[in-house]
């Protein structure tokens, strides 16, 4: 069993055994998560998935504040490391890299990605983290892609974090279509209702992903769960 806590936007925080893994952390700029203290937050390791500003934001602070080790594609790390992030590992499509937590695998993300400060974030990319107790899916922020299928066939997916906002990603029609990819029934929602392009309708994405018999899971900020 592992734990999550949903901390905005597309940033999660994963406990397995005594390590975490904090995705994406958009926190301090994004006025939904106010009650989270970032200053609070601890953490091993940080997996960024491409560049922009809502994945990036707080890597940094967090990174440091924690001694963790930064993740990303060889643009992105290289990128904080040049910030004064001293501990990271570079990675780029296709490879693994075995940690003390687990293996990762990046994976192909469809999406541009642009550091804040206009360096190129290299190609966007999603995780693949397979764990003494399983294994799951971070697709970052991506298009439906047939590559998911590869994913599918590779690994035994326990659950999936896939975009559902729509507009720069996925929306929940294509999301289930990639749930079926990796063929995992799970999905927990990330990237939606931070902005008002990507704002959906609740309501009807629990009902087309009922309707597709899985199951779709939306935290509250601070929330956590154990799966």
């Amino acid at each position: 069993m592992i734990e999550l806590t949903y901390y905005g936007h597309s940033s999660y925080l994963v406990k397995i055994n005594q390590k975490t893994i904090l995705f994406d952390p958009f926190i301090s700029p994004n006025p939904k998560a106010s009650n989270i203290d970032v200053d609070a937050i601890k953490t091993d390791y940080v997996l960024i998935s491409h560049g922009h500003e809502d994945h990036v934001a707080d890597a940094e602070s967090i990174t440091k504040s924690n001694n963790a080790m930064l993740v990303s594609n060889f643009e992105v790390a290289e990128w904080f490391a040049e910030k004064g992030v001293e501990k990271y590992h570079p990675m780029n499509h296709g490879g693994s890299k075995e940690f003390d937590f687990g293996t990762v695998k990046y994976v192909h993300a469809v999406h541009s990605s642009t550091l804040p400060d206009g360096s190129s974030g290299g190609v966007a990319g999603g995780f693949v983290i397979q764990h003494e107790q399983g294994c799951f899916y971070y697709a970052g922020d991506t298009a439906l892609s047939y590559d998911m299928k590869l994913i599918g066939e590779e690994f035994k997916i326990d659950f999936a974090f896939l975009p559902i906002g729509d507009n720069f990603t996925m929306g929940i029609k294509d999301a289930l279509k990639a749930a079926d990819f990796v063929r995992t029934k799970k999905i927990i929602g990330i990237h939606y209702d931070t902005f008002p392009y990507i704002e959906i309708d609740t309501e009807a994405a629990k009902k087309a992903t009922e309707e597709a018999g899985k199951d779709l899971i939306l935290l509250n900020i601070g929330e956590s769960i154990r799966l």
